[in-house]
């Protein structure tokens, strides 16, 4: 009697022990970030794409949450400046992507605030890393390492030659931390062999991954054919000649799936698939040789097909499997999301303009209006946009368009004449959003 006695006392101890385990293990789990590189929303399989198999990133959204309405900025540098910061690119004057380092853009970049992402997240006590591309500023100052990551391995341009490693001034891009690094491989599989490292490595803490792929980025440059690639180390057009095909942009594509189911076997080969946020999503819309559909338009405009992009969220232990949401999103929302499901403390000065997602994720509760700002100002093109609840009031130069996005993504019905109550509710508020953004940008250190 007293044995058993004995021995059931033993076990309640290593039961309620595990429970307490799996109770703390539940408030700091790790946590994957993966982004794929002028990919268009129609170009996964879970978007509806009928020519690409990505069973790997659709594994995301069968096991977890598919959102259908999420916007990143109209291209990369604007959109990892809000994720990093959590804030409207804009405060930062960062509207358009940086270029080469060996002109002005060397100069310029993110300045490191203590409160980016990554920092938090370390000063939490997690381990962080970045492997891919960063595309926000050159200089030690603007580097990975200054905002908080750990780890980096990747580029810092728009950028690079799959197999040469250069960016598009034919300077050598890759990086480990701060120095060259001068390895043999295509890019994509070069970052997805350091992304299972980085989690093998740090299985037993809590971590934080960014994979920033830049697949399928120009140059279209297959995997597997090296010996075509440096004559293809350009941005070519579909009146070029010759030119890129949709079937090697889907090839590019694939590469980067395979390298997330690699991920994602790394993860359950760890025992920590259960316990790990994995969350896929893109930088912009598409280029040329992308499926936006059934989107308008692409990458580097702020029509739907220029900004709206595939986000997919995964955690086991905390949201549900096979939930599709059309919950209205921004890049910064992964910020405060991250930040929340970590228990990160964040100080009032970060003054972070996301929405942590995962209450609605949790529970599935009715989705929240929002009311989002876009702005992108190229030297011919200069488009203004925001959306509140389904209506989005585009301004396309001197041109106001009104669109109802739940009965028409496709932004093919202007309502503007039939709606003017709306475009007059909606177009001062884009002004004001003006006005905030470009007085805190007086004060940023550096200008794209």
């Amino acid at each position: 009697m007293r044995v058993a006695l004995a021995a059931l006392v033993v076990v309640t101890i290593v039961l309620g022990h595990a429970r307490t385990l799996e109770a703390q293990s539940a408030d700091r789990p790790n946590v994957v970030l993966i982004i794929t590189d002028d990919v268009g929303y129609g170009d996964l399989g879970s978007y509806g794409a009928p020519d690409v198999r990505t069973p790997n990133i659709d594994s995301l959204a069968k096991n977890g949450t598919r959102l259908t309405d999420f916007y990143a900025a109209p291209s990369c540098s604007p959109t990892r400046a809000a994720l990093i910061s959590g804030r409207y690119q804009q405060r930062f004057r960062i509207e358009v992507p940086l270029g080469a380092s060996n002109g002005p853009a060397g100069e310029q970049g993110l300045p490191a605030t203590g409160r980016s992402l990554p920092q938090l997240l370390k000063s939490n006590g997690y381990r962080t890393g970045l492997i891919g591309k960063w595309h926000l500023g050159y200089k030690k100052e603007f580097s990975p390492g200054a905002h908080g990551f750990d780890y980096f391995f990747g580029l810092k341009s728009g950028l690079i030659d799959y197999y040469q490693h250069t960016d598009s001034a034919g300077q050598h891009d890759l990086w480990e931390n701060d120095q060259p690094a001068h390895v043999t491989g295509y890019s994509t599989d070069l970052f997805t062999e350091r992304s299972v490292k980085f989690i093998e490595e740090n299985a037993g803490q809590p971590f934080f991954l960014e994979v920033a792929y830049n697949a399928a980025h120009w140059p279209f440059q297959v995997p597997d054919r090296p010996s075509v690639a440096p004559g293809n180390g350009r941005f070519v057009q579909p009146q070029d000649d010759p030119t890129s095909t949709r079937k090697d942009y889907v090839a590019i594509l694939e590469r980067a799936d395979r390298g997330v189911g690699e991920i994602l076997a790394a993860l359950e080969r760890r025992g920590l698939t259960r316990n790990t946020l994995v969350i896929y999503t893109q930088d912009n819309g598409g280029e040329w040789l992308s499926r936006n559909a059934p989107l308008f338009h692409r990458k580097q405009s702020i029509w739907e097909g220029g900004i709206r992009v595939p986000a997919l969220l995964k955690w086991p232990a905390r949201i549900p499997a096979g939930r599709t949401s059309s919950q209205v999103g921004i890049v910064m929302d992964l910020t405060a999301t991250i930040l929340a499901a970590t228990n990160s403390p964040v100080p009032p000065e970060a003054r972070l303009e996301g929405m942590n997602l995962l209450p609605l994720l949790q529970q599935g509760a009715k989705p929240v209006e929002r009311t989002l700002f876009f702005r992108y100002t190229l030297p011919a093109r200069r488009q203004r946009a925001v959306r509140q609840g389904d209506w989005k009031l585009l301004l396309d130069g001197n041109n106001p368009m009104l669109f109802n996005l739940r009965d028409d993504m496709g932004e093919r019905n202007d309502l503007a004449s039939q709606r003017s109550d709306i475009v007059r509710k909606l177009f001062p508020l884009i002004g004001t959003w003006e006005q905030d953004v470009d007085a805190e940008a007086k004060g940023a250190v550096s200008t794209p």
